[in-house]
């Protein structure tokens, strides 16, 4: 079975990321971490950047866990790249991070982490950024 840690390079980002190195550990399961965006967007604050990739692999390499980095920028939204990424491994549990919206943020902008808590067949862990 695999853990799936949605991943942004924010707080609710890494409040995720250590709850899957946790979790793997604890159940010793492969752990994919992964990082989408649809892409065309100059700055798109979703994305990791070279630095931000470089530091979650060491973070991965160092847990002892059978672990991976994944990324897409596919011109899919992140939302059905993890559906996607579902549909194909056996994942036995999604780690979403989240953090504090105000209410006008959440109609404006949508939520990832809300749909993704909607739409998906596995177990998903929302973990609040500190």
């Amino acid at each position: 079975m695999t853990i799936l840690v949605a991943y942004v390079p924010r707080p609710e980002g890494q409040a995720a990321l250590d709850k899957g190195l946790e979790i793997a550990k604890r159940r010793k399961e492969r752990l994919v971490v992964v990082n989408a965006s649809p892409g065309g967007r100059k700055e798109d604050v979703a994305m990791a950047d070279a630095q931000d990739i470089e530091r979650v692999e060491a973070l991965l390499a160092a847990s002892g866990c059978d672990a991976e980095f994944k990324q897409f920028v596919r011109g899919q939204s992140a939302v059905s790249e993890i559906e996607s990424m579902i549909d194909s491994l056996q994942v036995s549990l999604l780690i979403l991070g989240l953090r504090k919206r105000t209410a006008v943020g959440k109609l404006i902008l949508g939520s990832v982490a809300q749909e993704l808590l909607l739409s998906v067949p596995c177990p998903v862990l929302a973990v609040k950024a500190a």
